[in-house]
Formats: C-alpha cells, sequence, structure tokens
C-alpha cells in the first residue's frame, strides 16, 4: 500500500472543498493530476472513498474514515513542526481558528494582531461561522480552536470562559423611537427599519433565523461589512441596529448614539473558547489561547 503526504492533503482539501477541482487547486495540481492520485488512493485502499455528483464530490463512509485520520495526521505534524521550532529556522505553523461575529469584531483583532507580530514563524487561519457550526466543526476535527457565543450545545467539547457580552439597539439620539429603559426584538420588527450586517455574517444570521421563528422578518434598510460601519450608518439616521455592546461602546464618548439593552434572554452572551478534549495541540496553538483570554478580558 503506497500513498504520500501530497496524497492525504489532496483528500484532505477534497473533504473540505467537496469539489475535486478546487481540492486541486489548492493542492497545486492539475485535475487529471488530482483525479489520479485519488484514483490511486482508492486502488490502494480497495474502497470506493468518493461519489462523483453533477456538482461536486460526496465522501463515502470509507471517505469519511479516510478524512477524520488525515486530519489527525496533520494535526500531529503541526505539533512535531511546534516541537522542532527551537532547533530549525524557517518551519512554518498554521491554526485554524473558528469564531463568531461579536468575536471577531471585538477583541480578536487585538489578540492575533499581537500574537502574529510576536510569532512570526505562525500563521492564522481566521473563519467566521454560526456558533452551531463551529462546533460541529471543532466535534469534526476540522479546526483546532473555537470561539462561540450564546447558548449553543457545546456536546463533549472542552470549554473556557472568555467573556460576557449582550446585543444592544443603537438608535440615533433623536431617532423616533420611545425612550424606552429596554426593549424586546419582537417589539421592533413591526415597526422599526434596522441596519445590519451583510449576509455572510454569522449574527446576522442569527437575528435572521430568531426573527423568522417569531413569523417574521427584519426590514433591512442596507447591509453592510463591519460593525464600525452599522453604527456609522445608524448615526447618519439609516435606521436602528442590534450589535453587541462591546462594539457599540465604542461611540459612548461622543454621544450620537442611544443605547437601549434588550431583555430578549438570547441577547445575553457568553463567550466561550472550545476545543476537542484530550487532543494534543502544538505549543504555538496553546500560546495563541492565552493571548485570546487575556484580550478578551481586557476592559472595552
Amino acid at each position: 500500500m503506497h500513498y504520500d503526504l501530497t496524497d492525504l492533503r489532496l483528500f484532505l482539501n477534497v473533504g473540505e472543498t467537496e469539489n475535486l477541482t478546487r481540492a486541486a487547486e489548492r493542492s497545486f495540481l492539475s485535475l487529471p493530476a488530482a483525479s489520479t492520485r485519488i484514483k490511486q488512493l482508492e486502488e490502494a485502499f480497495q474502497t470506493q472513498l468518493l461519489i462523483r455528483q453533477v456538482k461536486g464530490v460526496r465522501l463515502t463512509p470509507a471517505g469519511d474514515a479516510l478524512l477524520r485520520h488525515a486530519r489527525e495526521v496533520f494535526r500531529e505534524l503541526e505539533c512535531l513542526h511546534s516541537d522542532l521550532r527551537p532547533y530549525a529556522k524557517g518551519v512554518k505553523g498554521r491554526v485554524r481558528l473558528l469564531a463568531n461575529t461579536t468575536a471577531t469584531n471585538s477583541f480578536l483583532a487585538t489578540a492575533l494582531s499581537r500574537f502574529l507580530a510576536e510569532n512570526p514563524d505562525v500563521d492564522i487561519e481566521l473563519e467566521e461561522q454560526l456558533s452551531q457550526a463551529i462546533v460541529s466543526s471543532i466535534s469534526a476535527g476540522a479546526a483546532d480552536l473555537g470561539i462561540v457565543a450564546g447558548e449553543v450545545a457545546t456536546n463533549d467539547l472542552e470549554v473556557m470562559q472568555l467573556c460576557s457580552d449582550e446585543l444592544i439597539v443603537i438608535a440615533p439620539v433623536n431617532h423616533p423611537l420611545p425612550q424606552f429603559t429596554s426593549l424586546h426584538f419582537a417589539d421592533l420588527l413591526d415597526t422599526c427599519r434596522f441596519v445590519g450586517l451583510n449576509q455572510f455574517s454569522a449574527i446576522q444570521s442569527f437575528l435572521d433565523r430568531i426573527a423568522s421563528g417569531m413569523g417574521k422578518r427584519i426590514s433591512l434598510r442596507i447591509q453592510l461589512g463591519s460593525f464600525d460601519a452599522v453604527c456609522r450608518m445608524v448615526e447618519a439616521g439609516a435606521g436602528i441596529a442590534i450589535v453587541p455592546n462591546s462594539c457599540a461602546r465604542r461611540y459612548a464618548s461622543r454621544k450620537v448614539l442611544r443605547f437601549i439593552p434588550l431583555e430578549d434572554e438570547w441577547a445575553k452572551r457568553d463567550l466561550r473558547l472550545v476545543r476537542r478534549p484530550g487532543r494534543e495541540l502544538p505549543q504555538f496553538a496553546e500560546t495563541l489561547i492565552q493571548y485570546l483570554t487575556e484580550a478578551a478580558r481586557e476592559p472595552v
């Protein structure tokens, strides 16, 4: 039985993209070469690993097993590289980090900028996802670390509390919204128009799902790419918005926005770091956890 790390890396890319063409591109292989390597893998293991479909591919149960082991192989290699870094130059490490919208728009920038500046031989692959999707990816071994919020079930994952935050309503100081001291999300859906994040944002998808569960929809006037842009657009009078308190409070000193708490239980959110239990991570990933913990607990 013969196969090499290039074969396993290719198969890992196939499993993550579910598309042989994109997997070949990621692996810096031509499509014919990638197809040949997959065929040789199937011959080596004497079983079918992929099911070709009209659009993309689907892994067979044997393919799922190989994908799981391929992830473990490359994670062990990261640990090997990490242990040998003190003795060699030019060895790069990589951490795959998944995070929800609140984390990516608050303390993550501080934590990652510090970490990357002090660890030039480590790269970070950051992807924003919904908290439930993050838990699934970490459980499947598709990422090293995840940051989730809210009441999402973390199954059997190892969990570390980072900080607490809440979603609040922001409105221009002259907005006709009555001077409530607190509100429910449902109070706003029939009467207000919103400024929101774009459709790729995890938190916007979360709010859309909450509204849909009430049989309603959010009336969006405009969708933007960041919380800072949302706050500026609300300040300009385009509508109201729901944002994390940690992001909105950056504007408190300017006195251009009203901040109104939400009474909904889901608006109170604990941000937690999740990882698979009993799995050794490279030392640089453990160091990253320290940076994340410290930045999350700094005052806004």
